[in-house]
């Protein structure tokens, strides 16, 4: 949810800054203007990057897209036309590579051990001269597992190759560990550190002055540099810069909060009578995200039944409209019986500990009556 304290930042900006920060005539502009640059100034302190290293876009998975589709004209111009990724990437970044395929690039999709991590000596044992670019997520969306970037970062300096991380599900919550880390472009997204959906932003960083060589996938302004053209919609970026400004103050105590959830609920698991698997590396995940599978339980069954009083799922939400197999838990290579009993459950900034595990306990009793 959106914390309040963005929206009341949001509402103040609809009433009193509704110009255009492009418009250079008027103080409407200029104070539209202000407001974009603090919050930009806001996004890159919790980043720890330069203000003019952030670039504004409507969200992860337009970052992703420019991240990848905007280095084509330099992988074809320099030779450099290998992609290497893995095969438990958000959809933004498979499906953009596997448009890049069709232009003539190739795409190596590296497979995650059953732990759902993925080898950073393999990815470097792929790496050529040929290597244009090399995309990893700081941590999975389905499973919370945490990616070794920080290792495949320095290695990827080393060499010289480009390097994407995709930091949305990490971003606002492991704040030092992206401030350590090595990479020329990192995707972050507003909604999922309490800040408005439809913003977010691509962090390109400099090297002797320069930018990555990113081209715009869209054209129709010069806004963000040229990288994203497009009316930039203030309130929108106001309330993601009040989010960066919250998740500064408190990433430290939400993530002993939900630290504590986790406790819990794996306890009530032990407690019950249900035999479940984790799914993913428990010892290096983030604290609000618990993917399991209860054994003998079809997950479909079990997210309907219980859908009035929690909203789980059995995957990434951009793919919970159909019921489907999670390709990342496939790419695991999970047996079948994992695979169909899977759930993902989260929780976060405000949730109460005694509500959750009473929605959570009655989650359990339908599980235990699902039981075949």
């Amino acid at each position: 949810p959106i914390d309040e304290r963005v929206i009341n930042a949001m509402v103040n900006c609809y009433r009193n800054y509704y110009g255009n920060s492009d418009s250079r005539t008027h103080e409407f502009g200029d104070n539209a203007r202000k407001q974009i640059e603090e919050a930009r100034k806001s996004i890159s302190d919790l980043i720890g990057c330069n203000k003019d290293e952030v670039f504004f876009t409507s969200g992860a998975t337009e970052s992703n897209n420019i991240a990848l589709l905007g280095l084509k004209e330099y992988g074809i111009q320099s030779g450099k036309t290998q992609i290497i990724t893995s095969s438990i990437e958000h959809k933004a970044v498979i499906e953009a590579a596997h448009h890049l395929e069709k232009e003539g690039f190739s795409v190596d999709y590296v497979a995650p051990d059953e732990k759902g991590v993925v080898s950073y000596e393999k990815i470097l044992s792929m790496v050529s001269d040929k290597t244009l670019v090399v995309s990893l997520m700081h941590v999975n969306n389905e499973t919370g597992t945490i990616q070794p970037v920080l290792e495949l970062g320095k290695a990827l300096k080393e060499k010289g190759v480009l390097f994407h991380i995709d930091a949305t599900q990490s971003c606002g919550k492991m704040v030092e560990e992206i401030r350590n880390l090595d990479y020329d472009m990192m995707t972050i997204g507003a909604h999922k550190m309490y800040g408005p959906q439809g913003i977010g932003a691509l962090i390109l960083k400099k090297k002797r002055y320069k930018l990555p060589p990113i081209k715009p996938i869209m054209f129709g302004g010069p806004q963000e540099h040229g990288i994203r053209p497009g009316t930039l919609p203030t309130s929108l970026i106001v309330g993601f810069g009040e989010s960066a400004k919250i998740a500064m103050d408190e990433y430290k105590e939400d993530a002993v909060l939900n630290r504590q959830i986790k406790s819990k609920l794996l306890n009530m698991l032990d407690e019950s009578n249900l035999e479940y698997a984790i799914n993913g590396d428990l010892n290096n995940s983030i604290p609000n995200t618990l993917n399991i599978s209860i054994l003998g339980v079809v997950s479909e069954a079990l997210m309907i039944s219980t859908k009035q009083y929690c909203g789980i799922s059995n995957g990434s939400a951009c793919n919970s409209k159909s019921y489907s197999l999670s390709y990342v838990l496939e790419a695991m290579g999970l047996p079948k019986e994992r695979l169909i009993s899977a759930i993902r459950i989260s929780w976060g900034k405000g949730s109460n500990i005694d509500d959750v595990m009473k929605d959570f306990g009655s989650l359990i009793e339908n599980a235990e009556k699902l039981v075949k």
